[in-house]
């Protein structure tokens, strides 16, 4: 009777041990789709923010330039 009590035990502990896994995994799973997610949203936002930065800096390059052609073409106007 013993024996019989303990094996319907451990049957039922294994049994709950697997299903308590599956959710575990299951689980796991999610949040490693989220945290996927999540790095590749970053890394989008991380190019436009570098794309933005460039072009900022190319914008700045031409006004630059062309401030320094006027103030030029104004020296030679005073002369």
């Amino acid at each position: 009777m013993k024996k019989s009590i303990l094996s319907i035990t451990m049957a039922a502990l294994l049994g709950l041990g697997v299903v308590s896994c599956r959710e575990q995994k299951s689980d796991a799973e999610k949040a490693g789709e989220e945290v996927e997610e999540t790095m590749e949203e970053t890394g989008d936002a991380v190019e436009d923010a570098a794309d933005d930065a460039g072009d900022a800096m190319e914008d700045a390059a031409e006004e630059t330039g062309d401030a320094m052609e006027d103030a030029a073409e104004e020296t030679k106007e005073e002369m």
